[in-house]
């Protein structure tokens, strides 16, 4: 669910205020919206992945070819899953993501239906102003909605900073301030939280 663009935000170059906030789900009609969103500075990791890491096993379509093979290949698989109507996102069902089974910091707590927070993006220019608390409430209310009653994450805990650029998965205070709560730890550094849905009113974004 890429954040929608208006006049605030697109055109600004990231100098300006951000104006109005939307998210729309990832549609053929909101492709060229992807597109430009992963174009903006910082997008270099997303542009070789398009969201398409966690949704496979094994060797990646593209690898060893030449440079870039990779990157088009994933770029197609999205294309069509959201051609197929299929509407991939910031969230879906943990049977959505393939990788997650064999993670062994991700795998399968318990037999709990869960829908997945696997990672969110924001371009360069837009960090640091609270975006990502927007969209993840965005993404909280999505998966109420759609019938989701708990909802899974797997953030970053650590006492050092890391570069933006590989905070994609969230951290631990982003999921702790929506009413996350950890169910297990298997890393040093990474932790499962899980929030349970109901149709209370959700949690405000940060502002």
């Amino acid at each position: 669910m890429p954040a929608r663009k208006t006049a605030g935000v697109a055109g600004d170059g990231g100098l300006g205020s951000l104006g109005a906030f939307s998210v729309r789900p990832l549609t053929p009609e909101t492709w060229g919206d992807l597109e430009e969103l992963f174009g903006l500075p910082g997008g270099s990791m997303v542009r070789s992945c398009w969201c398409m890491a966690y949704r496979r096993t094994g060797k990646p379509p593209g690898l060893g070819g030449p440079p870039g093979s990779m990157a088009a290949a994933n770029k197609r698989a999205m294309c069509d899953l959201v051609g197929s109507r299929v509407v991939p996102g910031l969230i879906g069902s943990r049977e959505e993501y393939l990788k997650l089974r064999r993670s062994p910091v991700m795998k399968p707590v318990d037999d709990t239906p869960v829908w997945s927070v696997v990672c969110s993006y924001v371009a360069k220019p837009y960090r640091g102003r609270g975006l990502q608390h927007r969209l993840l409430a965005a993404a909280l209310e999505y998966a109420r909605q759609n019938g989701a009653r708990v909802l899974e994450a797997y953030p970053v805990d650590k006492a050092d900073r890391s570069h933006d650029d590989f905070m994609s998965f969230g951290s631990r205070s982003l999921y702790e301030r929506a009413g996350f709560r950890e169910v297990v730890r298997r890393s040093p550094t990474r932790l499962v939280m899980r929030r349970e849905l109901g149709s209370a009113e959700l949690a405000s974004p940060e502002r």
